[in-house]
Formats: C-alpha cells, sequence, structure tokens
C-alpha cells in the first residue's frame, strides 16, 4: 500500500511537467506553419502594443496645439506682425503651426482664400493622422485572418490523423489538433480585439482634437480677418 501511495504521488508530481511538455509540443505540432501561425501572431501582438504607445504619446493635445505657439500667435497677429507669427508657426511644428501657416500664406489674397488654405490644410492634416492610426484597424482585420488560418491547419491536422487510422484515431489522438485550432483562434481574437477598440478611441481623439485645432486657427486668425474685411469694404469707396 505505502509502495502504491508513493508512486501515485509520483505520478502526480510528474503531471505538471507532462502537461507543459504537452502544451509546447501542441502549439508547435503544425510543423513549420504552425510555428509560423504562433510567430506571426506574436509579432502582430508586438506590433499593436508598439503602435498604441506611440499613438498615446504623440496624438495628444500639447502635440497638436502647443501652449506656447497659441500664446505667440495671438501676440504676433494681435499686433499685425504676420512674418513674425509664421517664424512662430516654424518654430513650433505641429497641426496648428501648419494650418496658420498655410493660411497666412494667401493674406494678400485676401480672407475667402486664407479660409480655403487654412481648410486644406486641415484636411491634409487630419488625414495623415488618420493613416497613421489605420494600421491598427489592420491588425484588427487581419489578426483573425491569422487565428482563422490556423483553425484551419489544426482541423486539417485532425482529420489526417483520422485518415491516417482509418477512422479508428481516440479523442487523445484527434485532441492536438483541435487545441492548435483553438488556441490560434483565441490568439487571433485576444489581438484583433484591442487594436479596433484602441483604433476606434484614438479616432474619435484624432476627431475630437482636430475639430479644436480649426477652432483655434480661427480664433487666433480673427484680427487679420477683421483688418481684411474692413479694407475691402472700403475698396469701393476710395475708388470712387
Amino acid at each position: 500500500m505505502a509502495s502504491t501511495s508513493y508512486a501515485q504521488n509520483d505520478g502526480a508530481a510528474q503531471q505538471p511537467a507532462a502537461s507543459a511538455d504537452s502544451f509546447i509540443d501542441i502549439i508547435f505540432s503544425g510543423g513549420i506553419v504552425g510555428f509560423l501561425i504562433v510567430s506571426l501572431l506574436v509579432l502582430l501582438s508586438i506590433a499593436g502594443m508598439a503602435l498604441a504607445v506611440e499613438h498615446l504619446l504623440t496624438i495628444r493635445r500639447k502635440n497638436l496645439i502647443p501652449d506656447e505657439l497659441v500664446a505667440g500667435l495671438t501676440e504676433s497677429l494681435a499686433q499685425g506682425q504676420v512674418g513674425h507669427a509664421v517664424q512662430k508657426c516654424e518654430s513650433y511644428p505641429s497641426a496648428l503651426g501648419a494650418m496658420t501657416s498655410a493660411a497666412l500664406a494667401e493674406v494678400e489674397a485676401g480672407w475667402p482664400a486664407m479660409e480655403k488654405a487654412m481648410e486644406e490644410e486641415a484636411a491634409e492634416q487630419a488625414g495623415r493622422l488618420f493613416r497613421k492610426i489605420e494600421y491598427l484597424s489592420l491588425l484588427g482585420n487581419i489578426a483573425p485572418m491569422v487565428g482563422l488560418l490556423g483553425t484551419v491547419v489544426g482541423m486539417i491536422l485532425a482529420f489526417r490523423e483520422v485518415a491516417d487510422t482509418q477512422g479508428a484515431a481516440r479523442a487523445g489522438q484527434l485532441a492536438s489538433g483541435i487545441y492548435q485550432a483553438l488556441v490560434t483562434t483565441v490568439g487571433g481574437l485576444l489581438i484583433a480585439i484591442p487594436s479596433l477598440a484602441a483604433y476606434a478611441v484614438f479616432r474619435n481623439r484624432v476627431d475630437g482634437l482636430m475639430a479644436e485645432t480649426v477652432s483655434t486657427t480661427r480664433r487666433l486668425l480673427v484680427p487679420v480677418k477683421k483688418i481684411l474685411l474692413k479694407r475691402q469694404n472700403n475698396q469701393p469707396g476710395q475708388s470712387t
């Protein structure tokens, strides 16, 4: 009885190691194809995390609408110093600086031309940011496809086992392929769901920040707009 108890204890002690080995064996049971699928899922997860962190650090209000630039433009444009305002925009590369600089470049053509230039630059800046976050959406769409590929490979392995045993395969023999199919499917979904959620969050952030940038640019250009409209209204009387 004692020897039987010791044997049972030894078997229980060895069971976790066997489970760990079987897990690794199952993950790579698909051969080179299974290894490539798992490696691709790992790379996609790393890429998704890197993109999310990079977007958190770059798509921020202080990067698109620097407070120092707002203060400098407010002072320069209030005094009518257009050239100094353009230099300020060049000193602080940002969406606000690009839009304000584009508008001031058309100051001689009048306010309608300035407004059109500002809107075109705003569209370009928004498009650049949307293209930047589009990679998260791409990851969210690719990851389930990679997981589905792993599912198909796992089912092929399971049915191959059935074919090799002429239908006499036991559940344990089929478990390897089915387990791999489920693991890769879950892996793909675990990458896709956070990626798509992060894409939605950053898309809304870009929308909000670009709307605020346009509003801030219009507010900063109010002194210039008043001067140009006043000059335009006085021109008919002067020519007469």
